[in-house]
């Protein structure tokens, strides 16, 4: 089978994704490098090609072109400008929408018929734009959404408790950015609540510093890449697997016409559905909030 992935954009994001894939088991076998910068890709190429004596999946890795986007399975965008520190992730809109377009017409042009995986800033809006200028079905456009962020809060609840991070079933939902939010209500360990485990401030504490955990890193080392990377080879591994694995991505909100961080069932489709949680009004509202930020972002958008 081919099961052919084309990454665009051969930055920190682009690469901690290639080199995390090539140190799991995975389904990819063909993975083809596009950037602006050819003869870095040709440095990448090089790197990544000596690592595999020693990976455990047998995957061929090449300096791409658009043309070879025809027959990819996924075609992964991380192109863009960086975010610089005390930049949000909305300050990039413009900047990465005109590239974005110019990247999303040359990737149709091959005749593309997969699936997109986005993980470029500002993600849910970028996401929004990949499916409009595609023009593919809504489930084949995917966003990295809060994948990242619900694994830094899965993470932080795991230590505090003494839990293995795995066993942690909750979520963060809304934007890819500060309106995100955690719907505690739906917010358990095994089959207990997590309010049976926190008090409220010590909530608050932990939203806090999930939220705030991308500018923590920026400040301190100029980018967050390898957390995003990891993310992303989950994500690759449910769709090619056909896994039906639920896990937070961007996905199209059609009543909003917004692209927004849910959990959602994804397979060899892509993002097959949707998967509703029972919100509290509260809650309800902040993801509201949420999506009225994200469409707001996509209506200032430069014409």
């Amino acid at each position: 089978m081919n099961n052919k992935v084309v990454i665009i954009g051969c930055g920190n994001v682009g690469m901690s994704y290639a080199y995390a894939l090539i140190n799991q088991r995975t389904y990819v076998n063909k993975l083809m490098l596009i950037d602006i910068n050819e003869e870095r890709v040709e440095g990448e190429v090089m790197d990544l090609n000596h690592c595999l004596p020693y990976a455990p999946s047998k995957i061929s890795i090449n300096k791409g072109i658009y043309s070879d986007c025809k027959d990819a399975r996924i075609v992964v965008i991380a192109a863009g400008a960086n975010q610089k520190p005390g930049e949000t992730r909305t300050d990039l809109i413009n900047k990465n929408a005109s590239i974005f377009k110019d990247i999303v017409s040359n990737v149709m042009a091959s005749g593309f018929d997969g699936i997109f995986l986005v993980a470029t800033n500002p993600l849910d809006v970028m996401t929004y734009l990949t499916y409009k200028y595609s023009g593919l079905p809504k489930g084949r456009v995917i966003g990295t959404g809060t994948s990242l962020d619900t694994a830094r809060l899965q993470l932080i609840i795991g230590k505090k408790l003494c839990i293995n991070s795995k066993n942690i079933q909750a979520y963060v939902i809304g934007e890819h950015g500060d309106s995100e939010f955690i719907p505690w209500s739906n917010a358990n360990i095994s089959l207990q609540n997590i309010k049976e485990f926190f008090n409220e401030e010590e909530l608050n504490e932990i939203e806090n510093n999930v939220r705030n955990a991308a500018y923590e890193i920026i400040n301190r080392k100029g980018a967050t890449y390898y957390g995003i990377g990891m993310a992303m080879v989950r994500i690759t591994n449910a769709i090619l697997g056909n896994e039906n694995t639920i896990i937070p991505v961007s996905v199209y909100d059609e009543e909003n016409d917004v692209y927004v961080g849910l959990p959602a069932i994804l397979n060899k489709d892509g993002a097959e559905r949707r998967v509703y949680l029972k919100l509290t009004e509260e809650e309800e509202d902040k993801l509201q909030r949420s999506i009225d930020i994200i469409k707001e972002n996509i209506n200032n958008l430069e014409k």
